[in-house]
């Protein structure tokens, strides 16, 4: 997959491009399967399959009162893009004011037609863009009789024994809860953070017995306060663990943070980066007695991930 990140890195049109558009947050199923059509049309076509998404999110430039805390940034949106080796080329491209004015007809005589070369487009139900977002499925429609492209509109994607449909929005929900498995049937995994090991409060080993790591959270989207069973991403590999998010009731100094204490590892990794991928919500946060029935509770918790981790084999 090629990497586009401004229009001027384009230097004709491509051959017979088909298209998708969208935000993408999050890449979940919903998206793949866009990506699956695009796929699909462009090898019927003998063309070329092409995505295009844009940073930051339009809602920070047009309306930051109303933009969500988002699902993937930028790092980890281009690594799922390629991971579903399904596209020829992405394109993230700039958003600013700027590029938000352009006129629905002119991004696509100009910009789709003119520059890309798109020959059939695939978006979903509700896909709307331009200025205003006066560009809709009908005036694509209508543009696509006018210049003779093809306009693909696929239907809402539900998982298995669920009856809404995914959306980034209800992934939102759903995490934001700490009901992170509801998340994975709509993402096609689980739902990752990512930050740099710092300097923690230097209690998890030297009081409780538990040495955590704490977590610099680079994602926008952090899980419900409570205790988690996850896994973990190291530079030297995968490991499992139990991360806790919350304020640490039980030490009463009320401030925000991200640890996990990886389960038989030793290493420093102090100014690292690691990904945490939740994998099941052990429970809420809760305000101890004292050290000694804490680190019995993590006991339980560290008990009770090990058998989530042997039920869904990730050991």
């Amino acid at each position: 997959m090629q990497l586009i990140e401004h229009i001027s890195e384009i230097p004709h049109p491509f051959k017979n491009a088909v298209v998708t558009i969208g935000n993408f947050d999050g890449v979940h199923k919903g998206h793949t399967a866009l990506f699956r059509q695009v796929r699909d049309r462009a090898e019927t076509l003998q063309g070329t399959a092409v995505a295009i998404t844009f940073d930051p999110h339009p809602l920070i430039v047009v309306r930051p009162e109303r933009r969500p805390p988002l699902i993937t940034l930028r790092e980890q949106k281009i690594e799922l893009f390629a991971a579903s080796d399904l596209l020829d080329i992405l394109m993230v491209l700039p958003f600013d004011k700027e590029f938000a004015s352009i006129p629905a007809e002119n991004f696509i005589r100009d910009f789709l037609i003119k520059t890309i070369g798109m020959k059939a487009i695939v978006v979903g139900p509700d896909y709307a863009f331009g200025r205003n977002r006066e560009g809709n499925i009908h005036l694509l429609k209508k543009m696509g009789r006018e210049l003779n492209f093809e306009v693909i509109v696929p239907g809402w994607i539900t998982p298995d024994n669920m009856e809404d449909r995914i959306s980034s929005t209800r992934i939102r929900q759903v995490v934001a809860s700490g009901d992170v498995e509801a998340a994975v049937p709509m993402l096609g995994r689980y739902y990752q953070v990512r930050g740099e090991v710092e300097a923690g409060r230097q209690r998890g080993g030297r009081l409780l017995g538990f040495p955590t790591a704490n977590i610099r959270l680079q994602d926008e989207l952090c899980p419900a306060s409570g205790v988690y069973a996850v896994t973990v991403e190291t530079p030297g590999g995968r490991h499992t663990g139990v991360a806790n998010i919350g304020y640490s009731p039980t030490f009463d100094d009320n401030i925000f943070t991200v640890e996990v204490h990886i389960l038989d590892f030793s290493e420093d990794l102090y100014g690292k980066q690691i990904r945490i991928n939740f994998i099941e919500r052990l429970r809420g946060e809760k305000k101890f007695s004292g050290i000694e029935e804490l680190s019995e509770q993590i006991r339980k918790d560290i008990i009770r991930a090990k058998e989530i981790f042997y039920e869904k084999q990730l050991v």
